[in-house]
């Protein structure tokens, strides 16, 4: 149940009482609602755990950023802060329709126009999370370094720690560090989504491609396409549209494991062993 707090802070972010809140789905992270007043519906987001106002402000940036680059539609952040204990992020609500061919299309020439929005350096003027968990975004010149520095070492040390690889795992991604500049195309810093999976995307009514939940950073842009492969979901006419907008260099399908590496690194720290011989299948394959 909503706390007096909150929904007072969301009447003043709005300029309307709440005639009614419902719960509906926002993930397994946060309790989620939908509002209806006077001006709209919005959509609430709340959690009282130590990090989640940090996560709120992160979730707030990421869809600021990818909302000012345009391409794709991105719900308008109302507000974002804590209030008793609590943190919540205020966005306006998408109402949902149905994907057909033409979303597809939209959603990959829109991704691809996204990922040509650029930068000097790979990473992010701050930190963020993927997940519930950390992420770092120290800018970095080059993408190898980034990659290992930023995405993979974090990840294997938490993993290490916690006892989730196998042996002689860190000598195999120590190799597998050597050989990243080799591995992965040299391309300009890409804005990317981050975390581009198929609970992370809605069709709105108007049958348009949303973007929710990002983890944003300046990246390698087949992060967000190798992810957007990793548990399906997408249709082979997203990458069609991708392709013709923004061809990607010869023999992505074949390294895409390279990226969703990360991915199923952080599943392995957030939900166990049951991931780890994906990763060490990827790590086998690339740490000659």
């Amino acid at each position: 149940m909503l706390s007096d707090a909150i929904l007072q802070a969301c009447i003043q972010a709005t300029g309307s009482p709440v005639e009614r809140s419902q719960p509906v789905s926002g993930g397994s992270i946060n309790a989620a609602y939908r509002l209806e007043t006077s001006k709209g519906h919005f959509f609430l987001k709340v959690n009282d755990a130590p990090q989640a106002g940090a996560m709120m402000a992160a979730d707030a940036y990421g869809l600021q950023l990818l909302r000012q680059a345009g391409p794709l539609s991105i719900p308008e952040v109302i507000r974002q802060g804590t209030v008793d204990g609590q943190s919540y992020l205020l966005l306006a609500f998408i109402e949902e329709g149905k994907a057909t061919a033409a979303f597809w299309q939209a959603f990959g020439e829109g991704l691809a126009r996204l990922h040509q929005h650029t930068a000097d350096t790979f990473g992010l003027d701050r930190d963020n999370f993927i997940g519930s968990l950390p992420q770092r975004n120290q800018r970095h010149a080059n993408w190898a370094d980034f990659y290992r520095e930023e995405r993979l070492r974090p990840q294997v040390r938490m993993a290490t720690q916690q006892n989730l690889l196998w042996p002689g795992a860190e000598a195999q991604f120590s190799r597998l560090y050597e050989r990243l500049p080799d591995l992965c195309p040299q391309e300009p810093p890409a804005l990317t989504h981050g975390d581009l999976w198929s609970g992370n995307f809605l069709t709105a009514a108007d049958g348009s491609p949303v973007l929710i939940d990002p983890a944003v950073s300046y990246a390698h842009r087949e992060m967000d396409l190798g992810m957007s492969l990793l548990f399906g979901g997408f249709s082979p006419a997203f990458y069609e549209a991708y392709e013709q907008a923004y061809p990607t260099a010869p023999g992505f399908r074949e390294r895409a494991g390279l990226y969703q590496l990360y991915y199923l690194l952080v599943h392995v720290n957030l939900f166990g062993r049951s991931y780890t011989g994906s990763v060490q299948e990827i790590v086998n394959r690339w740490a000659r």
